[in-house]
């Protein structure tokens, strides 16, 4: 059977019953994930327990933003995200996206009935509680948009390691739960909620604004120009609804993100940390240029993709080309924190929802997860830190090594994540390119995240386009 005789079995094809059959494996998802939730919650229990001294939150790999920055940020003292500034450090207000700080002022306002000395640590679990929540939106979002792969593809991000080691280091979660409803709405064939949605999730986060590349490309070659139409209005729309009140009354709060962010130099999770000790020694003295390499490496590598999106011999679905435009944005970036494995995670199993590569990827994070928080607490106690074999043996005999880990140690973690991304990212690449070895589309359906660009015949294919200039015949209207 040709190709063309399957995208048009897929066209003619039913949806399948994706609210009714979330229905009945919401309850499972939902417990699954609640327990995992709950173990992420349980692993921080040794750091809360001394508010987050940070020797204890290195030692014991349990470290979060959230309770410090409640009071760095000036929660604690009544003070409102972008409006009130605060002293003490290079950052004046708030440096996270609108939604995300107005997520922390809405908790900050929960907890005060609490007493003053307790406040800090109920900010922190009634985070963590609405973060478990999100997770499980997040959950049944990304298994509703997988179709009939829901079961497996919503147990892989619910039970995955990555989720409960990383869901309460930060706010992420909040832009990824939306991402994923976007995501979901999209699947249902709703452009405009999705793009609100969409414009939402950009409002908590920078990176979801990287979607709507993939989505203009498949639109593109699949001639679907209304719903892309109406996808990027309410995404425009979306993301104003909650900005324009604070660019209007706290521009300076506004632009702290904005600004932040380009001034920021390299962290301790990007492949320039690496680098920078093997004879790349300029940029990170130079944040401009620091900022030039990696926003150019991002820019070629997304014009490949594009290229790829537009010559492939089937057009790619949706949650390849937007995993692959993350994967691009995240190699050549100079921040990588640890909880950014959330962003890829759904991505990841509506992509390839195979294991033996996601079980790969997923130790690759872990090894990186426990080696950024050992490799720092060699740093604050100045300390060699353990070799190889000294890390190993503290392993085996589940303990943190003492002292920490050596630089040595930290690049091969640093690596062992940066390495498995690339080979899930290459692994995307050839089930694009050869879309037989693609376990979503085995069984017949195109596109199950797609949309309306599900079963949508192409209109726009460079390789047509080509393969017709080279015959010197015109191309079909």
């Amino acid at each position: 059977m040709s190709s063309t005789e399957r995208l048009a079995m897929s066209a003619d094809r039913p949806p399948a019953d994706g609210p009714g059959r979330l229905m009945r494996l919401a309850p499972v998802l939902t417990g699954l994930t609640a327990l995992v939730c709950l173990l992420g919650w349980l692993q921080k229990q040794p750091c809360a327990s001394v508010r987050f001294d940070f020797l204890k939150t290195t030692s014991s790999a349990c470290y979060t933003d959230i309770y410090p920055l409640y009071y760095v940020r000036g929660l604690s003292d009544g003070k409102l995200p972008y409006f009130d500034s605060f002293t003490g450090t290079d950052i004046h207000y708030v440096e996270y996206p609108v939604l995300s700080g107005g997520f922390m002022q809405l908790v900050a306002w929960l907890v005060k009935p609490f007493g003053v000395d307790g406040r800090g640590l109920a900010f922190y679990n009634v985070t963590v509680l609405l973060l478990a929540v999100l997770a499980v939106v997040a959950v049944l979002a990304t298994a509703y948009a997988a179709g009939r792969r829901s079961l497996r593809t919503g147990l892989m991000v619910g039970l995955s390691p990555a989720l409960l080691l990383t869901a309460y280091i930060n706010w992420d979660l909040l832009a990824v739960a939306l991402s994923a409803l976007a995501l979901a709405a999209w699947s249902a064939r709703r452009p405009a909620l999705a793009g609100g949605l969409l414009g939402l999730a950009i409002a908590a986060k920078f990176y979801p604004l990287l979607f709507l590349g993939p989505l203009v490309l498949l639109c593109v070659r699949a001639g679907q120009w209304r719903a892309m139409g109406r996808m990027l209005a309410a995404t425009a729309a979306g993301w104003l609804l909650v900005n324009l009140p604070v660019m209007a009354f706290a521009w300076d709060g506004w632009k702290e993100f904005y600004t932040f962010s380009q001034k920021r130099g390299i962290d301790w999770g990007s492949i320039f940390f690496v680098l920078q000790d093997h004879g790349l020694e300029k940029p990170s003295s130079d944040t401009d240029l620091l900022n030039l390499i990696g926003t150019g490496t991002f820019l070629v590598l997304a014009a490949g993709i594009a290229v790829l999106a537009l010559t492939a011999p089937r057009r790619p679905r949706l949650p390849q080309l937007m995993f692959l435009v993350m994967v691009a944005f995240m190699l050549p970036n100079k921040v990588w924190s640890p909880q950014y494995v959330l962003w890829l995670l759904p991505l990841a199993v509506l992509a390839r929802p195979k294991l033996p590569a996601f079980v790969v990827w997923q130790l690759g994070e872990i090894a990186y997860f426990f080696g950024i928080w050992w490799f720092l607490l060699s740093v604050s106690g100045q300390t060699p830190g353990a070799d190889l074999s000294g890390t190993m043996s503290a392993v085996l005999n589940l303990d943190a090594p003492e002292g920490g880990i050596s630089q040595d140690v930290y690049t091969l973690a640093l690596l062992a994540r940066f390495v498995t991304v690339l080979m899930l990212a290459a692994l995307v690449v050839l089930d694009i390119l050869r879309p037989s070895m693609d376990l979503v589309r085995s069984d017949g359906v195109d596109d199950p995240a797609g949309g309306v660009l599900d079963g949508a015949a192409d209109v726009v294919s460079l390789r047509r386009w080509r393969g017709a200039h080279h015959v010197g015949v015109p191309l079909a209207s």
